[in-house]
């Protein structure tokens, strides 16, 4: 199956997909495999100082002569530093979250770099193409990790974005199957960003324990916990669920910020303890059967959305 559109073009890619940018999973390895399928991997620099986000992008270059990406979360105090990385390391993508690009986006622009923001609502969506982004992701909060606090599911927002904005348009939160990726385009999106799915894979720098762990879980066992601070949507494990029942019985911020600490999501996702620390994961974990290759996941996507398109176009044609 070959897509060419706004976000092949844009991005100089084969397929219109994209590996999240995600904390301990997404290093050199992931998103080099995922560029050399011909779709567009991102090193996830929200676990990484400068220095180490510098060694990735090198180990990433060359393993791959095909485009790839940084992801960099504005709210981090050092996200000027990374900025200054990718810019001294000629990267020429960054995608770029929680916060607003406008901070950055001239320095970025006068680089010639492409600069894509994710989005949990149409309010930050018009934000980003105001402040002249290439694209933008519209995360719904199916997805894993940090979420908005809308809590806007995808279903509902990429068509509100398709509506107001001009912009390419990537579908994220919940897509980790080619029925969930033709369901997006037909939503208005241009490409879909997926996370969950990709941390399950051989390349993915996620402890094993981790990784098994999405295998083994259902769709049930996402949870959306610290809605008062800012919602995350994690596995179910005992530290997920005393952190939910604490604010459900009315515990303020610095309680629950007590209770949580420090690195949690290293503790479970890098560490691979997964009782006391948080393991980040969306909403389709009933897709993920077993550990896979990048390029093995990319190549089944390829050939269900294939699939899911035709059956689409039979289903009208009855």
């Amino acid at each position: 199956m070959t897509i060419q559109n706004n976000i092949t073009k844009l991005f100089g890619i084969r397929y219109p997909i994209i590996q999240a940018g995600m904390v301990w999973v997404s290093g050199w390895k992931l998103a080099s495999a995922v560029s050399e399928a011909g779709c567009l991997g991102l090193i996830g620099a929200g676990s990484m100082k400068p220095e180490l986000l510098r060694e990735h992008i090198d180990k990433c270059r060359s393993a791959t002569n095909k485009p790839f990406g940084v992801n960099i979360p504005l709210l981090r105090e050092d996200a000027a530093d990374l900025i200054e990385t990718v810019i001294e390391s000629d990267v020429k993508i960054v995608f770029t979250s929680a916060g607003h690009p406008g901070k950055f986006i001239d320095k970025l622009k006068a680089k010639g770099i492409i600069v894509v923001h994710v989005v949990p609502s149409l309010k930050y969506a018009l934000k980003a193409q105001s402040a002249e982004c290439d694209a933008v992701v519209g995360e719904g909060i199916e997805a894993g990790g940090h979420n908005g606090i809308d809590e806007i599911t995808t279903f509902s927002l990429i068509p509100q974005l398709k509506n107001s904005i001009n912009i390419p348009i990537i579908a994220a939160g919940g897509i980790s199957n080619g029925r969930s990726i033709a369901a997006a385009m037909a939503l208005g999106a241009d490409g879909v960003q997926i996370g969950t799915r990709f941390a399950a894979t051989i390349e993915s720098s996620a402890h094993i324990n981790y990784k098994k762990k999405l295998v083994e879980s259902e769709n049930e066992d996402s949870i959306l916990i610290l809605r008062k601070i800012a919602p995350v949507r994690v596995i179910r494990n005992p530290v997920a669920l005393e952190l939910k029942e604490l604010e459900e019985s009315g515990a303020d911020k610095i309680l629950l910020l007590n209770k949580l600490g420090h690195k949690r999501e290293r503790l479970g996702i890098f560490e691979g303890d997964i009782e006391n620390g948080l393991l980040e994961a969306g909403q389709s974990l009933n897709s993920i059967k077993e550990i896979l290759p990048a390029r093995t996941v990319i190549d089944n996507l390829l050939k269900e959305t294939e699939y899911a398109i035709k059956n689409l176009k039979d289903i009208c044609n009855e």
